[in-house]
């Protein structure tokens, strides 16, 4: 599973169908790449972002971190 589709799957448990184009905005307007093209290097702005972004949509504050956290996790893992 490539990291993009990883970003999904852990943003999909927080946003349901709306994942991917959450996703898709967050990576076309603030990396100013293709989604599929983000790498592990990318991830520490991209989650930033999200985690901004989220905020907005939940007041939530400990979903809001505990979705920043696993996306973080995500570059723990061997690629």
């Amino acid at each position: 599973m490539s990291l993009y589709e990883e970003v999904v799957t852990v943003t999909s448990d927080y946003l349901g169908p709306a994942a991917q184009r959450f996703i898709d905005r967050q990576i076309e307007s603030h990396l100013e790449k293709k989604p599929q093209e983000i790498s592990p290097t990318d991830l520490k702005k991209l989650v930033e972002w999200c985690k901004v972004s989220l905020a907005l949509l939940t007041q939530d504050k400990d979903e809001v971190d505990k979705y920043a956290e696993r996306l973080s996790g995500l570059t723990t893992k061997a690629r």
